[in-house]
């Protein structure tokens, strides 16, 4: 008789254990150790996950704050560099422009004293000193300009493309009231930018324009707008010497000039200030020319 007890609680247990493995693989924890057992649990799993996510988050803290102190101290070390540099640009600008300056002096001097005593090749080799210094300024002062270009402010107001080109061109108009012209400009192109920057982006683009189309019988010059891409697009085109495009990537690069001094005056330096001040206005720009001349301008501003 006590056997058959025996084997029943035997079976009992078995059952019960049976049940909480079941219990258990389905995920009813609250069936085989009880609710409070079970609030005691999820409250120290809740502390461990806390636990973790405190511990991140105090290292995430601690790689942030490096970051900004390295972010800080580049950031300090790049003011600096740009105080250094503006300081010597300023240097060099004063520096070669003291004995050009000298130079020309003495060239004026020469030429209103002794110009009775210079033959024609010397007065000719006079006035060839007195350009080259005059280039040479132009050099400084423009090298001055493109230094400058990366660290003045941005300022943007509402600039009307338009009307400042027609500022540019009719100057250049009236000097040569001879040149037969077709100067083409779109109405109403308004932009938002720094109006002292765009001012220079457009005297160079125009300025090119009209000195690369002095050989040409009628002078053709288009200011306006394209859509590229699904995006507005500004132009400047002309009908000039245009360019050799496998060259194109030598255009902004400073001092490099597609076209020798006899040919067409000029620094190099020009189209890399409109580039760069194009850039910081979050922009683009580059240039095209056909196989029968002529050129193309194209610049955006974000």
């Amino acid at each position: 008789m006590r056997d058959n007890d025996d084997i029943g609680d035997l079976r009992r247990r078995l059952a019960e254990s049976q049940a909480m493995c079941e219990a258990l693989r389905k995920g009813e924890v609250d069936a085989v150790i009880g609710e409070e057992s079970v609030a005691i649990l999820r409250m120290l799993e809740a502390e461990r996950k806390l636990g973790e996510q405190r511990r991140d988050l105090e290292r995430n803290n601690a790689e942030l704050s490096q970051a900004y102190a390295a972010l800080e101290k580049r950031t300090k070390e790049l003011e600096r560099a740009n105080e250094e540099l503006k300081s010597f640009s300023y240097a060099v600008s004063h520096d070669l422009r003291s004995p050009l300056r000298a130079i020309q002096s003495f060239i004026t001097l020469l030429q209103k004293r002794h110009s009775d005593k210079l033959d024609g090749e010397a007065a000719e080799f006079v006035g060839r000193i007195g350009e080259a210094t005059l280039t040479m300024n132009e050099l400084i002062q423009e090298t001055l300009e493109l230094s400058l270009m990366s660290r003045i402010e941005l300022v943007r107001s509402t600039v009307d493309l338009s009307a400042m080109a027609r500022e540019i061109l009719t100057p250049l108009q009236e000097a040569e009231p001879e040149r037969q012209t077709e100067i083409i400009i779109e109405p109403h192109m308004i932009t938002e930018a720094s109006e002292k920057m765009v001012r220079r982006v457009l005297e160079n683009l125009l300025v090119n324009a009209w000195k690369y189309t002095g050989e040409e019988q009628v002078t053709s010059i288009f200011f306006g707008r394209e859509t590229q891409q699904e995006q507005p697009v500004f132009v400047v085109r002309d009908n000039g010497a245009g360019f050799n495009m496998e060259q194109a990537d030598r255009l902004f690069t400073p001092f490099q000039r597609l076209h020798s001094d006899t040919d067409f005056e000029g620094t190099g330096i020009g189209l890399t200030i409109v580039q760069r001040i194009v850039h910081r206005h979050g922009g683009r720009i580059w240039g095209e020319s056909g196989d029968d001349g002529g050129a193309s301008f194209y610049f955006t501003f974000a």
